[in-house]
């Protein structure tokens, strides 16, 4: 590596490191030894000190010993077992420089306890975790680090969209004399924040290791990593994680340094500063380490070619930007132009398997008024209608392919879609209207993503959009009675009434020895996938992530286990799980790979069950928040007494059967309660516990098991009573 980019390095490290110490000094004379040091919602302390020196740091005292280690890379000298030989040493000095900005991360967080004004800072856990799903799904397509500003606004515009086209994260840290990208998008009106995926961090350079600890976390939770075994932890994030690093402007000493840092992990980085000398590949990165790519217009491309990051992008005739960074986009009432259903008119989707002879592919019709014939500010109701044929279309496939229209319109900039069938609410943007968007739009999107998604089972689809009531109001009540058809054949559906099983390894992109199993009576832990999404999903994709199982010879009819399913997990699982039991969360329970809804965990003395669920960032009786449940189950490991669930497993007949189901859990977010209400209150009353619900304490009863017990006694809960589940 060049003389000049050492010499940088050396001098940039040393500045943050000297930064570090200061800052500690200062901090101790201010707060104490004693105060509590770390991020907010994560179970790994330090992340980058966890992760690469073993170290659980939790006081401000900790972290000197944190310091002592970057000091030794500093100087070149192992810190304990950690130690990168190639290139002379010289990504210690990247790594030191890691070390020392989580030091002066942490200690800012002990002061302040929180992001700066205007940040998202730290990235929890349960976010972290919620944009897994979508990296290994394929929604997001990786991860853009931005530090420093655009040349200008417009340039700093152009690069976000050039980052959201390809489905990429944007994470904007550090300035350039004070300003950053965050300041130039505002200027031009974009929206920030994790639902339009740009996400800005800290406005400064130590900011960046926001972004590092975000992807060492990542190997962590689905890598099923341990703590000090850094050696495992780089090699995750250079193979798996798609990430690269925009460094732009002038490349200063601590953006060297912290450069280093990136390429230690193997992300390489790209830059528009013309006088940094370029670096071909080195033995930490799988292409190029450092480019120079002086055309705005040119960068985000680059990235993804150094880094090799396989982008699908959809290219749809519409008139506006299409991309899945889009999806979280918000459509305010100051900014809307029109909008349909919610509660401001009747409004329906429904997808009716059609005989191919009867439509023709492509055709879309708008029958009543269009768009540009509505006031702004008004709302019209909407009824839209697809008719889809094909040799291998079956009626099961319609609820699944009904349930795509809400991602598919969502990643349309400038429109915003909620709910489903005839729930849903959508608004169309001022700004997307004046470019020309129109509500046939909706339809050359959905032909367009329904043939590019199930182009295995469709030939034609045909679209329809209504806009006029007495049309809304009479398709209206055919799509009813389909939707109660379809609810009703799929809640009719056993785990005994069918012969196959279906296993789910999307997620083993980033958990290798992670594998659901998916049966009519437990959905994927994500939530995302049921029975019949596997079985469509295999239609589509035969050598895809969704394979068929033939349950075999029952070893175990209570418990739930099978010959044949415990040969295909250990086969799934690398050979690393022998057994699987799907009904017991005891006995060989399912593993969890990270991307859970919810997760049960045991709690001994009340003799049952507690659930929370990602959005409670609260205490559980436990003893441990969600993120920290988290952090221990994660990987593809099999945790008995702990189980990450899709949270319609809860009310199915087959929950933890084994150790007595729902009459187990004595715990539940008040959150997760009020959303599954009906469906537990009909469960309790097949169960003969119809009382049952009101005796299931949640965070306003007790958040330790000290003040969850008396309640449980005062209230008579069954748990109590039941054989020891242990």
């Amino acid at each position: 590596m060049s003389e000049l980019i050492a010499k940088l390095g050396k001098k940039g490290a040393g500045d943050v490191l000297a930064l570090a110490e200061d800052t500690l000094k200062d901090a101790i004379e201010k707060l104490g030894k004693t105060k509590e040091i770390g991020f907010p919602d994560t179970a790994f302390y330090l992340p980058t000190a966890f992760a690469l020196l073993g170290k659980e740091v939790k006081t401000i005292e900790g972290a000197k010993d944190i310091l002592l280690d970057a000091k030794n890379l500093y100087e070149n000298k192992p810190a304990g077992t950690f130690n990168i030989p190639e290139l002379g040493g010289l990504l210690n000095l990247g790594v030191s420089t890691l070390l020392s900005a989580e030091v002066i991360a942490g200690l800012r967080y002990a002061e302040t306890n929180g992001a700066e004004a205007g940040y998202i800072g730290f990235v929890p856990d349960s976010i972290l975790r919620s944009l897994g799903i979508q990296l290994v799904d394929g929604r997001i397509s990786g991860v853009a680090v931005f530090i420093g500003q655009a040349p200008d606004s417009k340039s700093a515009v152009k690069l976000i969209r050039d980052a959201q086209k390809r489905n990429l994260i944007s994470l904007l840290v550090g300035n350039t004399k004070g300003q950053d990208m965050k300041d130039q998008l505002a200027q031009e009106k974009v929206e920030v924040g994790l639902d339009t995926y740009i996400v800005p961090l800290g406005g400064d350079i130590v900011s960046a290791i926001f972004a590092v600890n975000f992807a060492i976390r990542a190997a962590l939770s689905f890598g099923a990593i341990k703590k000090g075994e850094w050696e495992k932890c780089l090699d995750y994030c250079r193979k798996r994680l798609p990430v690269f690093c925009v460094a732009l402007g002038y490349v200063d000493e601590i953006t060297c340094a912290a450069g280093l840092g990136a390429l230690a992990l193997g992300i390489p980085v790209i830059t528009n500063d013309k006088n940094v000398p370029e670096v071909g590949k080195i033995p930490v990165t799988l292409y190029e380490a450092l480019v120079v790519e002086e055309k705005v217009e040119k960068i985000v491309a680059r990235g993804i070619e150094v880094k090799g990051i396989k982008i699908k992008v959809s290219d749809i005739d519409i008139p506006v930007p299409y991309s899945a960074a889009f999806e979280g986009e918000r459509v305010r009432k100051e900014q809307m132009y029109a909008q349909f259903g919610g509660k401001y008119s009747n409004a329906f989707e429904y997808v009716k398997m059609a005989d191919a002879a009867k439509i023709e592919d492509g055709k879309i019709e708008v029958i009543g008024p269009e768009l540009d014939e509505i006031e702004e500010g008004g709302a019209l109701p909407l009824g839209i209608f697809v008719e889809a044929a094909g040799r291998k279309m079956q009626k099961d496939f319609e609820p699944i392919l009904e349930r795509q229209i809400h991602s598919f319109l969502n990643e349309a900039m400038g429109v915003f879609h909620m709910g489903q069938r005839d729930m849903c609410w959508l608004r169309i943007s001022k700004d997307a209207r004046s470019k020309g968007f129109k509500l046939r739009h909706f339809g050359v999107i959905l032909h367009a993503r329904f043939h590019d998604v199930f182009n295995a089972i469709l030939s034609k689809v045909q679209i329809t959009i209504y806009t006029k009531q007495k049309d809304v109001e009479r398709l209206m009540k055919e799509a009813r009675i389909s939707y109660k058809e379809r609810d009703a054949r799929v809640e009719k559906m056993t785990d005994e009434s069918v012969d196959l099983f279906w296993t789910c390894t999307l997620c083993q992109s980033f958990a290798p020895n992670h594998v659901c199993i998916i049966k009519p009576e437990r959905l994927g832990l994500c939530g995302a996938y049921n029975w019949l999404d596997a079985k469509a999903s295999y239609e589509l994709n035969p050598s895809g992530p969704n394979q068929p199982i033939k349950k075999g010879k029952c070893l175990d009819p209570v418990k739930g286990e099978w010959l044949g399913v415990n040969e295909t997990v250990f086969q799934k699982s690398n050979h690393m799980l022998e057994r699987f039991c799907g009904y017991s969360i005891i006995d060989a329970p399912e593993t969890s790979c990270g991307c859970f809804e919810c997760i049960i965990a045991i709690l001994p003395e009340a003799n049952g069950f507690m659930v929370v669920n990602r959005e409670y960032s609260g205490m559980t009786p436990a003893g441990m928040t969600f993120s920290t449940l988290a952090g221990t189950i994660g990987g593809g490991q099999q945790t008995p007494g702990f189980m990450g669930v899709g949270r319609l497993y809860i009310v199915s007949k087959k929950f933890i059967s084994a150790e007595g189901g729902l009459k187990r859990i004595v715990w539940m977010t008040k959150e997760l309660k009020e959303a599954l209400i009906d469906k537990l209150k009909k469960r309790c009353e097949e169960i003969g516990v119809s009382g049952l619900i009101n005796k299931i304490a949640d965070e306003t009863i007790a958040t330790t098991t000290e003040e969850l017990l008396p309640y449980l006694e005062k209230v008579g809960h069954p748990a109590l009573t039941m054989e020891a589940v242990m």
